[in-house]
């Protein structure tokens, strides 16, 4: 749907990828980013850009002003961090100004990116859709439990407030070009072959990155206001990825897997080493036990009811290793 549209998050990994293809598409695209953003990934292509924080409201409303859907992309990640402060400030505090914004300004939809940790177990066993209730946010810790807020947050909005929201329940994507996403740098090291081990049994849901920003502009146009939709296209183990990334580069895949048991008493000791040194340490307990904890996931939904039919995740793999081998060739890093 050709439109004027606005990005909020272009500077990240998925809202980059959705600048770009409104952008291809030949849709009139504004960005919404702080002063301090990285801009590298749409540097070529003719958005106007939008400066601001999200407590500055008035900023938020001219950005807004006459833009028919709005793609919330922001969001902050760091599940490792001790005081979760940070993590509410952003990803609940901060998206409320945005939806006042989105409400005053009659956007036609407001396209929501949340997370498939907000997607509880499936009582039966089998892989979980939209309809499972979540009861796991206590093991997620604060991250999970302001991902869940946020979508919650959303979702009353649309129901109390009339705001045209649908959420994308999103998993963790991978693909090409990638300019510096927190887990394209384990494709990336796997890719130069600076990858010893792998993360044993675990596993996660992912998707491609072109597939996930397609499934954004295909909820603008036919995604149901007040839902919820998983995107993701498989469930993967970290060996698999590891070794995609590997031998698309034609490196030699890490041979050795951390046991789930180990991997769990390093976390331990991460938060051990971040109450001592009282300074956050990336490994802790809450992130490892998110490496293996969620489950098989069911994206018919949204197959369903907007026409996404993802391509296979190894393939956005294997590209993303041939980016970063590339990037390699031209910095000489």
């Amino acid at each position: 749907m050709v439109g004027t549209h606005l990005v909020m998050g272009a500077s990240g990994f998925l809202g980059s990828h959705v600048t770009r293809q409104l952008a291809e598409r030949g849709d009139d695209v504004r960005v919404w980013i702080r002063r301090s953003s990285s801009t590298r990934a749409f540097d070529d292509l003719p958005v106007r850009r939008c400066y601001g924080e999200l407590v500055d409201d008035a900023a938020i409303r001219e950005a807004m002003h006459g833009v028919d859907t709005v793609y919330y992309c922001i969001v902050d990640t760091r599940a490792w961090l001790r005081d979760p402060a940070p993590l509410f400030a952003t990803n609940v505090d901060g998206l409320r100004h945005a939806l006042d914004a989105a409400l005053e300004a009659q956007v036609r939809r407001f396209v929501f990116c949340s997370t498939v940790g907000t997607i509880g177990l499936s009582p039966d066993g089998r892989p979980a859709n939209e309809s499972a209730p979540h009861t796991w946010a206590h093991l997620g810790g604060p991250y999970i439990q302001a991902r869940v807020a946020a979508e919650n947050l959303v979702l009353d909005y649309c129901r109390e407030r009339g705001l045209p929201g649908i959420v994308m329940c999103v998993s963790t994507t991978y693909g090409a070009p990638d300019h510096g996403s927190p887990h394209g740098r384990l494709v990336s090291d796997a890719a130069k072959g600076r990858l010893p081990v792998y993360f044993g049994n675990a596993a996660m849901e992912v998707v491609g990155i072109s597939d996930a920003a397609r499934a954004f502009l295909l909820a603008a146009e036919k995604g149901r206001v007040g839902e919820r939709y998983i995107i993701s296209e498989r469930y993967m183990t970290w060996k698999e990825l590891v070794t995609t990334a590997a031998e698309a580069g034609g490196a030699k895949p890490p041979r050795l897997g951390i046991p789930l048991p180990v991997m769990k008493a390093v976390g331990r000791l991460g938060d051990v080493a971040g109450r001592v040194l009282r300074r956050d340490v990336v490994m802790n307990s809450v992130s490892t036990r998110l490496m293996h904890f969620m489950p098989p996931l069911d994206h018919s939904k949204a197959t369903r009811e907007l026409g996404w039919d993802p391509s296979p995740t190894p393939d956005a793999v294997r590209a993303a290793a041939k980016f970063y081998l590339e990037q390699q060739h031209q910095t000489g890093r």
